[in-house]
């Protein structure tokens, strides 16, 4: 079984930044992707971004240029900087691995006011 511990959510205004982490219970590097995914009231969880073992990145159209997903192997540790943050950000974000059926954290709220 693997823990995922995600952290940084919170309340930010539009244009803002915040940065998630996601500590892992083991290596990131045993998982084909890590990544961040995130589900707002009412919507269908959606994958935000991914970044793969070998350091191959994907980002939804809806965040590309915005957010960054980075990875500290050493501290089994994956990041999701974002910034120019909106409104439209605004849900529950979920560290998951090898994106969709692998592990799940517990979720972190972010929320974007106008």
């Amino acid at each position: 079984q693997v823990q995922l511990v995600e952290s940084g959510g919170g309340l930010v205004q539009a244009g803002g930044s915040l940065r998630l982490s996601c500590a892992a219970s083991r290596s990131i590097l045993t998982f084909n992707t890590v990544g961040w995914s995130r589900q707002a009231p009412g919507k269908q969880r959606e994958l935000v971004a991914t970044r793969t073992r070998y350091g191959n990145t994907n980002y939804a159209d809806s965040v590309k240029g915005r957010f960054t997903i980075s990875r500290d192997t050493a501290k089994n540790t994956v990041y999701l900087q974002m910034n120019s943050l909106k409104p439209d950000d605004t849900a529950v974000y979920y560290c998951n691995t090898d994106w969709p059926h692998g592990y799940w954290g517990q979720g972190t709220q972010v929320t974007v006011s106008s």
